[in-house]
């Protein structure tokens, strides 16, 4: 029984380390990895809620389409008028 649970416990960190090796060579971000160009975000209600982190692009340049790492946008900035400003 326990070298059943070890061989089980190794096929599971190897199919961890395989899915953690494979989201960090995933291209990330908005642009291209072959034509730097910006590329247009391709829609999928079951994609996006099964896999939030991810995202399917297409770049209008080159052709390329693929999924990539969703980029944490920053929140909108907002405008605070300091005192010196009002005055």
């Amino acid at each position: 029984m326990l070298i059943v649970v070890v061989l089980l416990a190794t096929v599971v960190m190897r199919i961890a380390i395989v899915t953690v090796v494979a989201y960090l060579l995933l291209p990330q971000g908005r642009f291209c990895p072959h034509c730097a160009g910006e590329m247009t975000a391709i829609r999928n209600r079951f994609f996006d809620r099964v896999l939030p982190a991810l995202q399917r692009r297409w770049c209008v340049e080159c052709g390329w389409d693929g999924v990539v790492r969703r980029v944490r946008s920053a929140p909108p900035h907002s405008f605070v008028i300091s005192r010196a400003a009002r005055s």
